[in-house]
């Protein structure tokens, strides 16, 4: 099989489309600035603007100072790197095709994509606000989710586009007991796509396997996760995607680049809910 033919732009592209669909943590995530990136290394300066006043105007009365508006600046950097490199020997692809390669680099792409949700779910210790349940069981599930709500509430985080990450144990939980009900309540066309299940209390509900855990079942602690989209800024570009012969066999290669980075830039909008397995009782 030979890939002399090798277009890296519809490759490129076909590999990015991967990403958009493994990824779960990184879909909830700030991703403004993806385009901005060439390769590692680089620096993304973000701009945002502090409070401004509102004070009591009195006709023919107020004289009016402008205050000097406030602008703070958070460096973005991209200082994370993954490659894959693969190759098929002659050999084999006298009975293979292009197809072969489609699945092995669609493959590839799913690797690095978890790779990326698993660095996004250990920014957990950087949320403003925690929320601790020891004992997690349908009973006080509703309790925990309630907490998260209240302190994004009390910190004046707008309400739309608000999120909630969980562990698979976490959400089965939730639907044996019935808070949880995937079916007839998630649209037919989106049921779990990028790991969405459904929606508690104003939060779209998400399954994720990257969030950071400790111990072995059933003894284990979960870090999972509240907050909306602006709480965290994701970049990340593929950088180079190459078709080629190693010298040292017979064989066809491809090798691939993804530079990515993250960072919580506004923590009041972050909540970790730090989870403790607890056994259900009768």
């Amino acid at each position: 099989m030979s890939l002399n033919n090798f277009i890296p732009t519809i490759w490129s592209a076909q590999i990015l489309k991967t990403f958009e669909t493994s990824h779960v943590l990184a879909s909830l995530t700030n991703r403004n600035y993806t385009g901005e990136i060439t390769g590692q290394g680089d620096t993304v300066k973000i701009n945002s603007i502090g409070k401004i006043s509102v004070s009591t105007y009195t006709k023919n009365s107020t004289s009016i100072s402008p205050e000097e508006l406030q602008v703070a600046q958070t460096v973005l950097l991209i200082d994370k790197a993954d490659y894959f490199a693969f190759q098929v020997d002659d050999v084999d692809a006298v009975q293979a095709n292009v197809t072969v390669m489609s699945e092995a680099m669609e493959i590839a792409a799913y690797e690095m994509s978890d790779s990326v949700d698993v660095a996004i779910g250990l920014l957990y210790s950087q949320a403003a606000h925690t929320v601790t349940d020891a004992t997690f069981d349908a009973s006080l599930a509703l309790n925990t989710i309630a907490e998260a709500k209240q302190k994004l509430n009390e910190a004046g985080v707008p309400r739309n586009g608000r999120w909630l990450a969980l562990p698979p144990w976490a959400i089965t939980k939730l639907v044996l007991a019935k808070i949880l009900e995937t079916e007839g309540s998630v649209d037919a066309n989106s049921e779990f796509a990028n790991g969405f299940v459904g929606r508690i209390m104003g939060f779209d509900v998400y399954e994720s396997m990257g969030l950071y855990q400790t111990g072995t079942a059933p003894d284990y602690t979960t870090y999972a996760m509240a907050g909306v989209p602006q709480a965290i800024t994701y970049a990340e570009q593929l950088t180079s995607v190459e078709a080629y012969r190693p010298e040292t066999g017979f064989t066809d290669a491809m090798k691939g680049l993804h530079v990515y980075g993250m960072k919580v830039v506004q923590p009041q909008g972050l909540v970790q809910l730090v989870l403790t397995y607890a056994a259900e009782t009768t």
